[in-house]
């Protein structure tokens, strides 16, 4: 009997402290456990990364951010099809976007599913 191909399982990862997002793939909670994620899909495609901003305590998801720009500045940008900024935070999600956008990652302001 042939086997039929499958096709492979999207990359869906969140960083979100309190949500439970559950398309997602993977899922961080801290900023610190959101740099490892990406880290250790540098070298593949992410189908979409889910942000939320505040994180929890003193905690934001801008030191993600700062390694995304880092990346895009090196000339090595993280391969992403859609970047959602997801959180309760206005002008923090602005922040994100405008970073993010800046960089042309495909981002933009979501509801969280």
């Amino acid at each position: 009997m042939k086997e039929v191909p499958t096709e492979p399982m999207p990359v869906i990862l969140g960083i979100d402290d309190l949500r439970p997002l559950p398309r997602a793939t993977r899922i961080a909670r801290t900023s610190r456990e959101g740099i490892q994620l990406l880290e250790e899909h540098r070298d593949g495609f992410i189908d979409e990364l889910w942000l939320d901003h505040d994180l929890g305590g003193d905690d934001t998801i801008m030191p993600v951010v700062t390694l995304m720009e880092e990346a895009a500045f090196s000339g090595r940008p993280f391969q992403i099809g859609a970047v959602f900024v997801h959180s309760a935070n206005p002008i923090g999600a602005e922040t994100v976007v405008r970073s993010l956008t800046r960089w042309s990652y495909p981002v933009q302001r979501a509801t969280a599913q």
